[in-house]
């Protein structure tokens, strides 16, 4: 089943791994996650296991669960220092 991808944001986490290269995930889509040996190989790769992910649910015919996500930074800075 093909699936309209044109209008889709979706946030990834991307972590440098310790053995190299990078390893990300899509938090929105359990079981969605990729990896690089660069940065950009690593969303260009997190990009197409997304598609394959959405496209496995629409296979199934099981209703697409996307969780909510939102990011937020913290700083742990001591104004008082």
């Amino acid at each position: 089943m093909k699936l309209n991808y044109k209008n889709q944001t979706f946030p990834v986490i991307m972590q440098e791994d310790e053995t190299g290269g990078y390893v990300v995930i899509n938090p929105a889509i359990d079981g969605c996650y990729s990896q690089g040996e660069t940065i950009e190989d690593a969303l260009k790769n997190i990009k197409e296991a997304t598609k394959l992910c959405l496209e496995e649910t629409a296979e199934k015919c099981q209703k697409i669960k996307l969780k909510n996500i939102s990011i937020h930074l913290i700083n742990l800075q001591n104004k008082y220092a």
